[in-house]
């Protein structure tokens, strides 16, 4: 890889990926996406509705990531992301709950608390990305 191109990886790590951003809080949403923008993610919704996530799911599109809250208007996101795991694309649960609440399903996926930092999010997702 050429020395150009290493930088543009570090400065934009996300470049090319599209990630899901499913979170029924508009701000956080919107304050997630900007961070995995300045990344240079494209970013496939944010969506704050489960049928909508569906919608995104089954478009055709390829979802490289995703970062899901937990509880969208008080239903759980396990639907959405068991298709993703299904899929082997990684992915990151927000939540204001402790992870015991989430079950063993899913231990191995990382759980950010909220109040969450989202530029550790986009980070966080990038080096999970990269290391695949």
């Amino acid at each position: 890889m050429s020395e150009t191109a290493v930088r543009l990886r570090d400065r934009a790590p996300l470049a090319g990926r599209r990630i899901l951003v499913v979170e029924d809080e508009y701000f956080l949403a919107d304050d997630v996406s900007s961070a995995l923008r300045a990344l240079g993610a494209d970013i496939a919704g944010p969506v704050g509705e489960i049928n909508d996530a569906l919608g995104v799911l089954n478009d055709g599109g390829i979802i490289d990531a995703a970062v899901l809250d937990v509880n969208i208007h008080e239903q759980p996101i396990y639907p959405i992301a068991r298709e993703l795991l299904a899929r082997s694309v990684p992915i990151v649960f927000t939540s204001g709950y402790d992870k015991i609440v989430i079950g063993n399903e899913f231990e191995r996926v990382p759980l950010w608390e909220k109040p969450i930092d989202p530029r550790a999010i986009a980070r966080g997702l990038a080096s999970m990305i990269l290391r695949r």
